[in-house]
């Protein structure tokens, strides 16, 4: 296992800069999640530290060590990419015995290492079939066999779980997880998918157009969001935002654009009366209440059984979602009253999104 630390790392093509000067430091044994849209970045950061695409400028130090120009196969690394890579013409056990056999290690000593990978990963039975006789769950802890075999300081993990089928997902979301308790390698894993990026990681870094927004804890990130980005991307449903102004004399009173009136918390806020505001709530933190000062139109209504979810709009038109803890009697087309717990608030400034929580 090892550490791995990005310093002010840029890559461009061109004109163009896609990652614009990254600095993280990922722990030993670790499971570090990058996470983001598409086109964020978080593929071309992974594949600089896999050595599989250059860097422009900056550092990449593995285990302390500058890697920046030390190729792909010398860097300790294991790579398990989104779309298997599985040599078609190959049984399991030589896909999984393919790179060792390339490095010259011992016919026994691959055996062996086969053996408990595949006993590992519950493919024991299915050494001697091919990828076309796998179903693709299989086919993905073949890939993952083979990073594993060789041993690595750090896994790389390339949106590994994104063709698979949502039930599939959620199962080897589990078996990845465990995999890094039972190995305690260092791991670092690529995906859009934020549940997959809150329920697997010990540290996420959120991304956006090559710009690291924020590092950390996963409910660092939740609870304390750095900015509306990260606030309205991190959490399903994501977070209702409604915009405002302090009222120019009680800083602890708040005019929506609407017109109503939200009262603040008297401390844990930096801001300033008269200024601009963006006030986020979660839908798990908004009910209906007869007293509330927020009235919605109700859109639509979905019933889930153990939950629902209202989903209407403000007469500004600010659109909101309600998570309804059971089921409800509420209807579309009904105006419902809402309010929250102002110690649930979070607070941005409007013009710079940047959160306004004390630290």
């Amino acid at each position: 296992m090892a550490s791995v630390e990005l310093k002010n790392l840029k890559k461009a093509y061109g004109e163009t800069e896609v990652i614009r000067g990254i600095d993280m430091q990922i722990e030993y044994g670790e499971f570090c999640v990058f996470v983001g849209p598409s086109g964020c970045g978080k593929s071309t950061l992974l594949r600089m530290i896999s050595g599989l695409e250059p860097i422009t400028s900056g550092d990449i130090e593995i285990e302390g060590s500058v890697v920046n120009t030390i190729p792909a196969a010398d860097r300790g690394l294991a790579m398990v990419f989104q779309s298997y890579a599985l040599y078609p013409h190959m049984t399991v056990r030589q896909n999984l015995s393919f790179g060792l056999e390339n490095i010259n290690t011992p016919k026994a000593e691959i055996a062996e290492k086969i053996q408990s990978v595949a006993a590992m990963l519950q493919i024991d039975m299915l050494l001697d079939r091919r990828p076309k006789d796998l179903s693709g769950g299989q086919r993905q802890r073949v890939a993952i066999g083979r990073a594993v075999v060789r041993e690595p300081k750090v896994f790389l993990f390339d949106e590994p779980l994104s063709n698979l089928d949502a039930e599939l997902r959620v199962d080897m979301r589990g078996e990845i997880s465990a995999l890094h308790k039972r190995l305690g390698n260092t791991m670092i894993y690529v995906t859009h998918d934020q549940v997959e990026a809150m329920t697997m990681a010990d540290k996420i870094a959120v991304l956006r157009l090559g710009v690291l927004e924020q590092f950390g804890r996963p409910l660092d990130l939740y609870n304390s969001p750095a900015n509306l980005f990260v606030a309205g991307f991190i959490g399903s449903p994501k977070m209702n935002f409604l915009t405002g102004e302090i009222d120019t004399s009680d800083r602890t009173l708040l005019t929506l654009d609407t017109g109503e009136k939200i009262h603040l918390p008297s401390n844990g806020f930096r801001h300033q009366v008269g200024q601009k505001v963006t006030l986020g709530v979660r839908p798990n933190e908004l009910r209906p209440d007869p007293i509330g000062v927020m009235d919605m139109q109700v859109a639509a209504v979905e019933q889930l059984g153990s939950d629902s979810y209202l989903y209407g709009a403000l007469k500004d038109g600010t659109k909101l979602t309600v998570h309804n803890p059971g089921q409800t009697k509420v209807e579309a087309g009904e105006t419902v009253s809402l309010g929250a717990e102002p110690s649930t608030f979070h607070l941005f400034d409007t013009a710079s999104t940047l959160s306004l929580r004390e630290a």
